[in-house]
């Protein structure tokens, strides 16, 4: 029996927080004006924290501070909460990812959470869709990755983009929960500051970290970005989380524990 051709399928797209979102659903009835609600709730979540935390746009909270970081005994309690994971990434990360000295729109460097608050605006906002417990969940922030799956429905694929060549797959992972986060070049250029050394990261084209919660996912992979070619090593001593590590020479490596199907280590030619 070919489960996934039974299974209903219904995807939405929608332009927020300065990149594309999507949210894919599987399961019965996905059609129905009561489902697509609540991922019209998703959507107007993280439209909501994008109001307060874009450092684009200068009427959000963070905006009108100018890249000062707020104060947590004045901030308001979402604001407040995310000055403290912050922090709590900052201590967990050795201080690679440091919220605090990092590149802002314009020129200069300030505080912005950002390599934070995406993955913890989507787990906050995926709360809407918890209820759904006969629905596999795929939500896509920009190539960081959420995902629920119900038990005996077959695992999501989730491609893991070549640095060098955007249009191919390095790898395909596949999970039936937790999440995947990438950080690294390819998109943006380098816009992940080396907190000690205050200027670009660049030894890092692309790492890809899967485990649990997407919020630490993406946080490790952005510290490991910054932290360059030797973060691997960092990176297999987190408990839960696996990586796949593309460095500046195009060589790819992996934790023992990477769930695809690349070897340990690989070098590429240019």
């Amino acid at each position: 029996m070919n489960l996934t051709m039974e299974l209903d399928r219904r995807a939405w797209v929608v332009q927020v927080m300065g990149l594309p979102v999507s949210v894919h659903l599987r399961g019965p009835e996905v059609h129905t004006d009561a489902v697509a609600a609540r991922v019209e709730r998703v959507f107007a979540e993280l439209g909501e924290v994008d109001a307060v935390f874009s450092t684009y746009r200068p009427e959000s909270v963070l905006g009108r501070l100018g890249g000062a970081p707020p104060d947590p005994a004045t901030a308001e309690p979402v604001v407040r909460e995310v000055v403290e994971l912050c922090e709590l990434a900052r201590a967990r990360t050795g201080g690679w990812f440091d919220a605090r000295r990092l590149p802002l729109p314009g020129g200069g460097t300030g505080f912005d959470p950002s390599g934070l608050v995406k993955g913890w605006a989507v787990e906050r906002a995926a709360r809407h869709l918890a209820d759904l417990p006969e629905h596999d969940l795929c939500l896509n922030a920009g190539g960081d990755v959420l995902l629920r799956t119900a038990p005996g429905r077959p695992a999501w694929r989730v491609g893991v983009e070549d640095p060098d060549h955007p249009e191919r797959m390095l790898d395909v992972v596949e999970r039936a929960g937790g999440a995947v986060a990438t950080s690294g070049t390819t998109r943006r250029g380098a816009h992940i500051l080396d907190p000690r050394a205050g200027r670009p990261a660049e030894a890092v084209r692309s790492v890809t970290v899967v485990g649990p919660e997407l919020l630490w996912a993406d946080v490790y992979a952005t510290a490991a970005a910054a932290r360059g070619a030797d973060a691997l090593d960092w990176l297999a001593t987190l408990d839960g989380y696996a990586a796949l590590l593309v460095d500046s020479t195009g060589r790819v490596r992996a934790t023992s524990n990477w769930p695809g199907s690349r070897p340990a280590v690989q070098t590429r030619a240019a």
